[in-house]
């Protein structure tokens, strides 16, 4: 490991503002403090909003992102103002859930990465959007993600 692998962080321990778009978003990383451990990262965004892009009402969703780490791990503050930048983007929720998940692939180049989309209904149903980049590592913990189907107020 570098002497200061995290110099080259801009948005954590200083200001930062929502950048205008997913495209300006920087995803930032950090070396992985335990190369050649499996383990899991759960990162879950129960609030992610976007837009729809016919009617340009607001869309809601929850998230969960899990990923094996490779050389890299994601730094937190860069995922969440990475999934803030959405919030005045219009995209439907399978481009959102596939540009988030796949530009994170990108940024990490993890062993294996999925991701779950649940989105909240809109003209009365739900829809869940999911992926991921192969099959799990075998000897991974892998837990539930835990995120209720969705039974309306009953």
């Amino acid at each position: 490991m570098a002497d200061k692998p995290y110099q080259n962080l801009t948005q954590l321990g200083s200001s930062a503002r929502l950048p205008e778009s997913p495209d300006a978003a920087r995803i930032e990383t950090v070396p992985n403090p335990q190369p050649g451990t499996l383990y899991l990262v759960r990162f879950t965004a129960p609030e992610f909003t976007c837009l729809c892009p016919v009617t340009g009402q607001p869309d809601f969703a929850h998230f969960v992102i899990d990923y094996v780490p490779d050389r890299a791990i994601v730094e937190s503050k860069s995922l969440k103002l990475y999934l803030g930048s959405y919030r005045n983007q219009a995209a439907f929720h399978e481009a959102c859930t596939l540009d988030i998940a796949k530009r994170l692939v990108d940024a990490l180049k993890p062993q294996w990465l999925r991701m779950g989309g649940y989105w909240y209904p809109r003209g009365g149903m739900p829809i869940d959007v999911f992926y991921q980049t192969g099959p799990a590592p075998g000897d991974l913990w892998l837990p539930d993600q835990g995120v209720a189907p969705y039974r309306g107020r009953g």
